[in-house]
């Protein structure tokens, strides 16, 4: 049964806090003086390493990077904390941020999304700042991070009236509060746990009795519509890690209570597919409040949830390209409605988003398996989906869809600073912590792309350093290094597509033991400083059908990556004609393929494609 936390019960166990805890001036949070953080129920077979143990090289991912913390370090604060300050009294300075941030504008009859939720990504930025912050040391960055929590904190009352009337509470909330437990995790920002704590103590006035499903909210007495939307069942998460960092039993306690059990977690856990109909980001995304409720408090029951949900994701409701979610809904499987989706929508994946709860979940699902179909997932939504993203612009200008439609384009979304500039900059961070994951034995190499990591370990330096153009080329090369020679295991990811005959070898030697696609192959030995792992992987075309009611619409596949046919229309093509398509080695990627009626037809990887029209899947001849 879910623990009703009422707000009299909140305040009493987080104890009194004097306002002046909260003044510009604090240095010192209330809760430091006691060292004791939250335990966990249980500790994962595999750890990330810290964000600045990774180095990005040249290359897609770095460059996503380094756009997204340029953007936002150069975002005025005044712009940023502008609607606090409106709605606190306090003078408001700088321009409007424009776009859903505003205060007013939203017309639900209008469609105008103007001012639709007020400052909602305003704890996103934070965070992303963060973790960027963890990745390079920046001063400005930590600078700004610590005057953005202080700004924030001044307009922080005891009552949080900025969330009288506010259209999804739980939405904002839990921006925010991931803003600031990232701000004090990794900017040590001094405030920021205390703000945090003042904010949920406030915020229990807002949010319902437990986690409320859409439609449980559509049940109840609302607005309009567009106040159904609010998503509590997101909150464990962070509510979770906020007890980890603090040690405050009250977080613990509040994240049970908003654990989506009775409608969700629970039919997950028994194998029953609840997943259609629902909103699909916010849903795959409240598969890491059941990782933390495993992690914090040892809960198979929701281990299984989230294993069960993504396997349901994975089977019944993606597309070849690793997205899903068309118009943000999950379909009923079986009924052939990704094939469909084809025909009517342009919105097939909703990307920066769903890009970033899924690098959550499967980043998590590997720290708990070790299962390398994991890595496979990440990467396949890395390579078709995020790096073919074009970055948020200075007025908040945002990549949102990726369009999967018979003819489909890139298009910037209408409105300014939506949902997806918050979690673009976040996950492009989070590149850092996905590539290479510890174990108590070694480190694992999950995903192939120009980088090193290091770490330090019994008084030694060491190392690994990628080389590579994959997915573009086959081969993957790894440096090793270290102050003296030292015995581990260096696991490598080989994908499950990578048949018949992987090739992995060290200083040359093909290592002797077989090494089987979907798995991490394990090296151990006396690793030395130049040692050198070699990865060749068989990356043969493949064609892979759209769903089992449309066996004739396929995609071309390549490896991890989809070649898109660019052309005006949707082209047709012979089965045998198609997988003979030739690489042209040119800077786009492309491949050449002959159409059913003798047109050359580029086949092009998702992130080389710019404002060409294009086709996901092609037709086949009967």
């Amino acid at each position: 049964m879910s623990l009703h936390l009422d707000r009299r019960t909140f305040l009493k166990a987080a104890g009194a806090t004097t306002a002046s805890a909260y003044a510009a001036t604090r240095v010192i949070p209330a809760w430091a003086a006691s060292p004791d953080k939250g335990s966990v129920a249980v500790t994962l077979p595999l750890s990330t390493f810290p964000y600045s143990a990774v180095q990005l090289l040249e290359g897609p991912m770095k460059q996503q990077f380094v756009e997204n913390h340029a953007r936002f370090l150069n975002l005025d604060d005044d712009r940023l904390l502008k609607v606090f300050r409106q709605v606190a009294g306090l003078p408001a300075p700088g321009e409007d941020m424009g776009g859903w941030y505003d205060l007013t504008g939203f017309s639900l009859e209008r469609g105008d999304f103007h001012g639709f939720i007020a400052g909602h990504t305003f704890g996103q930025y934070v965070s992303a700042l963060a973790r960027a912050y963890a990745v390079t040391g920046s001063e400005p960055t930590r600078a700004k991070i610590n005057r953005l929590v202080k700004g924030y904190a001044e307009t922080l009352d005891p009552k949080a009236k900025f969330f009288g009337g506010y259209r999804l509470p739980a939405y904002t909330y839990d921006k925010l509060s991931c803003g600031l437990i990232d701000a004090h995790e990794f900017a040590h920002d001094p405030m920021a746990m205390d703000v945090h704590g003042k904010l949920t103590r406030a915020m229990v006035a807002y949010l319902p009795e437990k986690a409320l499903s859409r439609a449980e909210q559509r049940s109840r007495s609302h607005k309009d519509t567009s106040f159904t939307w609010d998503e509590t069942y997101t909150l464990p998460e962070n509510l979770f890690l906020a007890y980890q960092r603090s040690g405050q039993t009250f977080y613990r306690d509040m994240a049970k209570q908003f654990l989506e059990d009775d409608t969700y977690f629970g039919p997950l856990s028994e194998g029953n597919n609840v997943l259609p109909f629902e909103h699909a980001y916010s849903h795959v995304n409240a598969f890491s409040s059941a990782m933390q409720a495993y992690i914090t408090m040892g809960s198979e029951k929701h281990l299984r949830a989230a294993k069960n949900g993504f396997e349901m994701l994975l089977t019944t409701q993606s597309f070849a390209t690793g997205g899903w979610g068309p118009d943000e809904a999950f379909g009923e499987p079986g009924v052939g409605q990704l094939g469909t989706s084809l025909t009517h929508s342009h919105a097939s994946f909703e990307t920066p988003c769903g890009a970033y709860g899924h690098f959550k979940i499967t980043r998590y699902l590997l720290r708990v398996t070790k299962d390398s179909r994991y890595g496979d997932s990440m990467e396949r939504v890395l390579y078709n989906t995020i790096l073919g993203a074009w970055p948020v612009q200075a007025d908040g200008t945002s990549f949102y869809y990726s369009d999967y439609a018979t003819t489909g384009k890139k298009v910037w979304y209408k409105d300014k600073w939506p949902c997806c500039s918050g979690t673009f900059p976040q996950l492009a961070a989070d590149y850092h912590i996905s590539t290479y994951l510890r174990s108590a034995d070694g480190v694992y190499v999950n995903l192939f792309t120009p980088s090193k990591v290091q770490w330090d370990e019994g008084g030694g330096r060491y190392g690994l350093t990628q080389e590579t153009r994959y997915p573009f080329e086959n081969k993957i090369q790894v440096q090793v290094s270290g102050s003296q020679p030292k015995d581990y295991t260096i696991y490598v990811r080989i994908p499950a597509w990578a048949t018949p005959d992987p090739v992995l070898s060290v200083n040359g030697k093909r290592v002797a033991d077989s090494v089987q696609p979907g798995t991490f192959a394990a090296v151990r030995r006396t690793w030395k400083d130049g040692d050198r792992i070699e990865l060749e992987l068989p990356m043969p075309l493949r064609l892979e059908p759209v769903d089992a009611n449309h066996p004739n619409l396929v995609a071309l596949v390549e490896g991890p990556l989809v070649l898109f046919a660019v052309a005006d229309s949707q082209p047709t093509f012979d089965r045998n004609g198609l997988l003979q398509a030739k690489a042209t080695n040119n800077k786009a990627g492309d491949w050449i393929a002959q159409s059913a009626d003798g047109s050359s037809i580029s086949m092009r990887p998702f992130m080389n494609i710019d404002k060409e029209s294009y086709s996901t899947y092609v037709l086949l001849q009967s």
